[in-house]
């Protein structure tokens, strides 16, 4: 047997008051729902930026090229500038 679906329009207003009336379980699955429906629109647009492809095709070759930074790199040169910008305000409240 075939699935038949059915298409309702409802005005917003209508779905804002509905979703007042749900308990606090029905509304975070509510949220959770649409969180994850959110995301996923987020993900499909940005895929099809043609500013996103852009550096997403940046980030790629310069991956192939080598020219990038582990994120234990990143980390220990944060820590550097961290501990050289302390130091360098310590020598100057000394005067």
């Amino acid at each position: 047997m075939a699935q038949e679906s059915v298409r309702l329009l409802i005005p917003f207003e209508s779905l804002v008051d509905s979703v007042a009336e749900l308990s606090l379980r029905d509304k975070l699955r509510l949220w959770e729902l649409l969180d994850e429906q959110i995301a996923q629109a987020e993900e499909e647009a940005w895929e099809q930026d043609p500013t996103v492809q852009a550096e997403i095709r940046e980030a790629r070759a310069a991956y192939q090229a080598g020219d990038y930074v582990t994120i234990d790199e990143y980390i220990a040169g944060e820590s550097i500038v961290l501990l050289l910008h302390c130091k360098h305000r310590k020598d100057v409240y000394r005067g």
